[in-house]
């Protein structure tokens, strides 16, 4: 099965926001989706919590754990030296264990 990786966002300030978006649609999130070897990545700001953005990325490894540990590394230094404390953030890492799909 395979594994998903949350990245929970939260841009306080938003006159930091549309910087924030450009960034992470142009150079974040497809770097992360190529060092994470990501099947699939995808984001979107919360539609109750507007100053909540969220980045999927749909991982290929049953145990993903040591990769994303090594990978996260240069991402989380070169989150840190672009938002700094102006941008929090929160990860989790969940194992897919049961997936419906709708039938047409």
């Amino acid at each position: 099965m395979t594994a998903l990786f949350l990245v929970r966002a939260e841009v306080a300030d938003q006159r930091d926001r549309e910087a924030f978006d450009r960034w992470y649609q142009e150079d974040h999130l497809p770097r992360a989706a190529e060092v994470l070897s990501a099947v699939r990545a995808w984001r979107g700001w919360s539609d109750v919590g507007p100053s909540i953005h969220y980045a999927f990325y749909e991982l290929p490894e049953a145990d993903p754990l040591p990769i994303i540990l090594d990978a996260l590394k240069g991402l989380v230094a070169e989150f840190d030296r672009v938002w700094g404390t102006r941008v929090t953030r929160t990860r989790e890492i969940v194992g897919l264990k049961q997936l419906i799909s709708k039938v047409e």
